[in-house]
């Protein structure tokens, strides 16, 4: 009898371990669940408790029976003994599923689940949050916007099946993320309201964590977009710390991996920033020539380049001897061309990573995710045109600090820095050059 209830109560705690990996067990009447196990799984203790004492009771029974019909064969009883354990964990397993079939139902599609040929580093699943978990952010739908008559079309565009891989596009990519959302709304709004062929522009927005889609779709009823997931593992244990927490966020990094993400018929891309307005005709910028270059971008050669990485790294050659034969300038990561054909080639996603790995040993910047791309590409950049970075107009890292513009025409504002107009704002504290900002707003509050 108790050698019936101890193989009984083995075999339970066997098939439970089986199908549930993740629970700990202590002893035979107590479970102890992850602190991050949801409600689904006390109740699924519960059930599993009932299975094993109704188990452990059939199986008393039966040897109990056993014993007092000794005329039986041994044999017999084990291989009954043998069925009613191998009932009891089919049993217990189809039970397990039908409690779990609403909780299998309500993950996404397969459709939902972006892979990328990083041997395996972009394999994750968008196991993005439901639309009830979103904070109730509110935006006024857009004005309709149409191309020009001038504009061209593609046969696609014309037959009404306009995709990804259509040549005729301008492709931008931002990422979206709560809490610069508002920011990338008035970014998109900008861009189609001062674009020639806004209808020919395809966006192609990085996330990470909340599923903003149906937002995005509600603002710009007629978009052309496409929503990919960034799986943050993939760069966090790359980050250092920066002079500014927001600089170490995962989504900065995204940039990195535009080759992989994007679909490789997608040949160019812009990289925008979230904290910016285009005031002229992206297409412009589009058509930049970066001739035998990756990357083209405003360059800053009177900045002081030293300031941007450590004394230990001019101090080592092993470092510093990477400029060597180069003119490098600073420039700004925010406003870029990326020739995505040069780049997949030359794999540069690899070199940021390990410019990454050595600042995690041995320290040699302060600064989020520019360093990297300075070590890269700095004397290496197509110049384009001042006035599609007019930047810094957040202001330093001295709270409520105003910048003015920079000498010149401006085709682009962008508010780098620590502070963002709609902050400002709001808090009825803003700066002059916010009143540009706000006419792209569209969040649901302004006005």
């Amino acid at each position: 009898m108790d050698r019936a209830i101890h193989l009984s109560e083995k075999l339970a705690s066997t098939v439970s371990a089986l199908l549930f990996p993740g629970v700990e067990h202590e002893d035979k009447d107590s479970w102890r669940f992850p602190s991050d196990s949801s409600t689904s799984l006390a109740d699924l203790k519960g059930t599993l408790a009932f299975l094993r004492l109704s188990f452990i009771s059939i199986v008393a029974d039966r040897f109990d029976f056993k014993s007092k019909s000794k005329r039986r064969r041994r044999g017999i009883y084990g291989a009954k003994m043998l069925w009613i354990l191998r009932f009891s964990g089919f049993f217990s397993a189809a039970v397990v599923m039908i409690i779990l079939s609403p909780s299998i139902q309500s993950f996404p599609p397969a459709e939902a689940i972006r892979s990328s040929n990083l041997d395996g580093h972009l394999r994750f699943p968008v196991l993005l949050s439901p639309p009830d978990y979103l904070p109730q952010l509110s935006f006024r739908r857009s004005t309709t916007f149409r191309n020009a008559d001038e504009c061209r079309f593609s046969d696609r565009q014309t037959r009404g099946k306009t995709d990804v891989c259509d040549p005729s596009l301008v492709h931008i990519a931002i990422t979206l993320d709560v809490e610069y959302l508002r920011g990338s709304i008035a970014a998109v709004h900008s861009i189609l309201l001062n674009s020639l062929c806004p209808e020919n522009v395809f966006f192609h927005f990085l996330v990470s964590e909340t599923n903003l889609e149906s937002l995005v779709r509600s603002t710009f009823p007629q978009l052309k977009f496409k929503v990919y997931y960034f799986d943050p593992e993939i760069v966090r244990s790359l980050i250092s710390t920066s002079v500014r927490q927001a600089l170490e966020q995962p989504l900065n990094y995204a940039r990195n991996y535009l080759a992989d993400l994007l679909e490789t018929c997608v040949k160019r891309v812009i990289y925008l920033d979230s904290d910016l307005v285009v005031v002229d005709d992206i297409e412009k910028l589009w058509a930049t020539d970066l001739g035998s270059r990756t990357i083209g971008a405003p360059e800053y050669c009177h900045a002081n380049f030293t300031k941007y990485f450590t004394s230990g790294f001019w101090s080592d050659r092993r470092f510093s001897g990477t400029f060597r034969g180069r003119k490098p300038c600073y420039f700004n990561t925010g406003v870029m061309v990326i020739d995505l054909v040069k780049w997949r080639h030359a794999q540069y996603t690899k070199w940021i990573e390990r410019w990454m790995e050595v600042q995690r040993s041995d320290r040699i910047y302060d600064l989020g995710s520019l360093p990297p791309y300075l070590l890269v590409f700095a004397g290496n950049v197509a110049p384009i045109e001042h006035r599609w970075n007019q930047h810094g107009l957040g202001g330093d890292n001295v709270k409520g600090s105003c910048r003015d513009l920079h000498p010149g025409p401006y085709s682009l504002l962008h508010w780098s820095g620590s502070g963002k107009p709609w902050l400002r704002l709001d808090s009825k504290q803003p700066c002059p050059l916010d009143f540009l900002w706000s006419p792209y707003d569209l969040y649901g509050h302004s006005h």
